[in-house]
């Protein structure tokens, strides 16, 4: 799916070539595999919030679940060919709703690069890759939630503030 995004359609700018296809020097963008927890998926997670303790097991569980939500979660990862490690990811899940002719909506979510890599336009390069593929699977509309600092770097993507409050109540941390 993701050699058929419209790349032309890009808002962002990139350096260097970077693109989804050419992420940079042994870097290699693609769907999340089974075999990503041992590439230090969830350790990845865990620069961005609490992951808690995720069993192999548990993590198959899961991993399952959301395949079978066809067309629901589109997870991409990028991952150091070299090391072998995933240094960073980023989800799109697409909701159905019976609004907007029975439409999809979209949600970016989860979007972290490893510490050591930032600042190499990994962050920017997942963002517009779901961006774009939230338009490929014809989602009506795109939102994220973010912290006020990062307002800036979203909008570089087209996402603006709408002038609605984010709500949250939690029930474990």
């Amino acid at each position: 799916m993701l050699t058929r995004l419209d790349w032309s359609a890009k808002t962002a700018s990139f350096k260097n070539g970077c693109s989804p296809s050419s992420p940079g020097d042994s870097l290699e963008m693609r769907p999340l595999r089974l075999s990503d927890y041992h590439r230090g998926f969830l350790q990845l997670l865990g620069q961005l919030t609490l992951v808690g303790e995720v069993s192999f097991d548990e993590f198959k569980e899961r991993f399952s679940a959301m395949k079978q939500c066809r067309d629901t979660y589109y997870i991409l990862v990028v991952e150091d060919t070299g090391t072998k490690e995933l240094i960073g990811c980023a989800t799109l899940l697409v909701e159905q709703k019976f609004i907007h002719s029975a439409g999809t909506r979209g949600r970016v979510e989860d979007v972290v690069v490893h510490s050591e890599y930032r600042g190499r336009q990994l962050g920017k390069l997942l963002v517009e890759t779901l961006t774009l593929l939230g338009k490929l699977v014809d989602c009506y509309k795109m939102s994220l939630e973010c912290k006020p600092e990062n307002v800036k770097f979203y909008e570089t993507f087209g996402y603006a503030p709408d002038g609605q409050l984010f709500m949250v109540q939690r029930y474990k941390d």
